[in-house]
């Protein structure tokens, strides 16, 4: 059961348990009457490493991956003409606001909310730390003992497969929980909502409500060794995802040199959050994983000729034979988000709403007009 509330710490107790018998049988093996401790201790260490191991992925089993949560990118189109209807004309489309509060606390049936998923990580941090305490004890107690030194140096790398275990396993739940958080969890005011129709009129402050309460419960639940960890994670996919939605939202997103002061201003709000005024992530952390956010946004503040032009020379740039020159490629996604990166420049022409834009998208690719 991946309770937070179990204890203090806030790990499972059920790894209590599991170490607690390492401890034993190490103790027990030691305590054995015979000589060749020194040639069974890699057997012995196999078995209770393939036994750590099987509950390390117990503690990841289910949470998924970035591929679980990410959404699929839709198919390139253009913009058409909006209409230029009163907006009473308009159909309209009122989405009942969801509350957020049981997927943040999560419930005493569920293994997957935020405090469960922060659980699973503060359990495979407390086995790290244990293991290593484990193994400078028993190598203390060779030592004074008279072991033969050979056996107290094999203890020394006894769990180090086990703990590297723990390491990649605390990744990959960081990972997780952040796509869960960003792309599930809050997908109605994020995915679902920003930038859909009228830029102005769906901007990010929904969704850095609904975050900052998750942040919350992240920072009050994680172990504090961990919490930049996860936090980070969170970061970096919030920064992901704006760009996904800037460059991948599909259809209904679309977006005017107008809109580029807006979509700015959203993502110094986001970037803020994270800063906390002072008290959050490390400015320098939060500048490194917002450089490429930042050097793709004048991209959309770029006039349409310019980008047009911009999109041929970089394409023709990455054409590998100069007979494919005559004829501008389809740039493959490749989700390498660059402002120097053909398919980049492809899609904020696919969501420049402009009928420069649109001619040529449909003049060069044929591309779909918006749905």
């Amino acid at each position: 059961v991946w309770d937070p509330r179990a204890n203090r710490e806030r790990f499972a107790l059920s790894a209590v348990e599991v170490l607690r018998i390492v401890d034993e049988a190490f103790e027990a093996f030691f305590l054995l009457p015979i000589t060749t401790h020194s040639a069974l201790l890699p057997d012995l260490a196999t078995g209770i490493n393939s036994c750590l191991q099987h509950y390390i992925s117990m503690a990841k089993f289910g949470c998924g991956t970035q591929s679980t949560y990410v959404p699929t990118m839709p198919p390139l189109t253009r913009c058409s003409r909006r209409s230029k209807l009163p907006s009473v004309f308009k159909k309209k489309e009122k989405v009942p606001k969801k509350s957020q509060a049981g997927t943040v606390n999560g419930n005493e049936n569920d293994s997957f909310g935020t405090p469960q998923m922060c659980c699973r990580i503060n359990t495979l941090n407390y086995i790290q730390n244990e293991l290593n305490v484990l193994a400078k004890r028993d190598i203390t107690h060779l030592s004074s003992s008279g072991t033969n030194q050979d056996i107290a140096d094999r203890m020394e790398k006894v769990f180090e497969f086990s703990a590297a275990a723990c390491v990649e396993g605390m990744q990959q739940l960081c990972e997780a929980t952040a796509n869960k958080v960003i792309f599930q969890d809050l997908s109605h005011f994020f995915w679902d909502g920003l930038y859909i129709g009228e830029v102005s009129s769906t901007r990010i402050d929904p969704f850095l409500q609904e975050l900052d309460h998750y942040l919350e419960v992240i920072s009050i639940t994680v172990h504090d060794k961990v919490r930049t960890q996860v936090i980070t994670e969170v970061m970096k996919v919030s920064f992901d995802g704006f760009l996904m939605v800037l460059l991948a939202g599909g259809p209904p997103r679309a977006f005017t040199l107008q809109d580029y002061e807006i979509i700015d201003e959203d993502f110094n709000f986001l970037t803020d959050l994270f800063w906390s005024n002072g008290d959050g992530l490390p400015a320098e952390l939060i500048d490194q994983f917002s450089t490429k956010v930042k050097d793709i946004l004048p991209l959309f503040n770029t006039d349409t000729d310019s980008l047009i032009e911009k999109f041929k020379q970089v394409t023709l740039e990455s054409c590998a034979s100069s007979s494919a020159k005559s004829k501008l490629p389809l740039p493959p996604t490749t989700g390498q988000w660059s402002p120097t990166e053909p398919n980049t420049v492809l899609r904020v022409l696919c969501h420049r709403n402009d009928e420069t834009a649109a001619k040529f998208l449909k003049k060069t690719y044929h591309l779909p007009k918006r749905l």
